[in-house]
């Protein structure tokens, strides 16, 4: 169970954000407890409200239909009215961090390396550049580490 960095929605490949609204689901039902997602319940309700909006417009931006609402309504039913400008932008700010988005990209990365069938080139592309572009100001160093790691599993 993991909640991905809300940064990296637009680039996970389907199975993981079919699966990221199976997780969020579970979250409404059960208030699950896994060390990936425990975090979580250390914030306000809107920031999972947040990153829940964040998981619909994605899936919406790609066509996905979403059948199942109840959950959702249920455990948000008083924040839906709020308006964008009373959420958090950055959800989970302080775990959502850039170390995060690394673990992140590594996983994503890994799941590509495998051969995952859902994750065409262009999409990892999409992702690499994108975290080059975020990371770069942390560290110059990352495009030469990433690109000698990508040499050695050629």
């Amino acid at each position: 169970m993991r909640l991905w960095h809300h940064d990296l929605l637009p680039y996970l490949p389907r199975s993981q954000l079919l699966a990221q609204w199976r997780e969020l689901n579970s979250i409404y039902a059960k208030e699950d407890q896994h060390v990936l997602i425990n975090y979580v319940y250390e914030y306000p309700k809107e920031d999972l409200y947040a990153y829940s909006l964040m998981v619909v417009a994605q899936m919406q931006a790609r066509g996905f239909q979403i059948r199942a609402w109840d959950k959702y309504e249920a455990y948000f039913a008083v924040y839906r009215t709020l308006k964008p400008s009373q959420l958090p932008r950055q959800p989970f700010a302080k775990h959502h961090d850039g170390a995060y988005l690394n673990v992140c990209f590594f996983n994503l990365y890994e799941k590509w390396v495998c051969g995952q069938k859902d994750y065409p080139i262009e999409l990892f592309e999409s992702l690499k550049n994108f975290w080059l572009t975020k990371t770069a100001a942390q560290n110059s160093d990352k495009e030469v580490f990433l690109n000698s790691l990508l040499r050695s599993i050629s």
